[in-house]
């Protein structure tokens, strides 16, 4: 039996012949093939990823990447920090993609684009930017990995659509009560999502 599978406008072609160990090529007249198969391409959603810096504000000696990838089920956030006192430190989504002031209050307040109360992520009440801390070592580094399907990058959803915001540190630990920050302390850390 010959099997010809076509993929789309014919850009892949596969010839399978069953009972014949001929090196030959296998070219025939259509009576020669037993079926033909025409396969749709598929049109799988590409991942999007940003690499990002983190910048120092309010003079701390902080450096460190953001790493972002939607998934299309999910977006999922690695953070990597150095620089920063050992213990734990907020980080919060933002809901202005500008770091320009020295203490990065040019980022405005938490991204909450639903209208709730400050809390830990996926809890009764939280903002979609409350992401949660991480913890610095004793010399000062710190990562975090975070998932959720509650975000996505450049999709036409604004209470989800985490690009034109900014990603914050704070030189102190998010409580998760206190609002509407946490009582979270400065802006040691800033970057703009695009």
């Amino acid at each position: 039996m010959k099997k010809v599978i076509l993929l789309g406008a014919g850009v892949l072609l596969s010839l399978t012949a069953c009972k014949k160990e001929s090196t030959e090529s296998v070219v025939g007249e259509p009576s020669d093939v037993d079926s033909i198969e025409s396969v749709e391409p598929t049109t799988e959603t590409e991942a999007k990823t940003l690499s990002l810096t983190l910048n120092a504000a309010s003079d701390s000696n902080l450096s460190g990447t953001i790493n972002l990838e939607d998934t299309g089920e999910e977006v999922k956030m690695v953070v990597n920090v150095a620089g920063i006192t050992p213990g734990e430190h907020a980080i919060h989504i933002h809901e202005t993609g500008d770091c320009s002031a020295p203490d990065a209050s040019s980022a405005g307040g938490h991204w909450n684009p639903t209208s709730h109360e400050h809390g830990k992520f996926d809890s009764d009440a939280f903002h979609m930017g409350d992401i949660g801390n991480l913890t610095a070592d004793e010399d000062g580094n710190a990562s975090l990995e975070f998932s959720t399907d509650k975000w996505c990058i450049g999709c036409d959803d604004e209470a989800k659509n985490i690009v034109g915001k900014a990603i914050i540190i704070h030189e102190g630990v998010d409580d998760f009560t206190t609002q509407p920050t946490g009582n979270a302390g400065g802006r040691i850390g800033c970057v703009e999502i695009k």
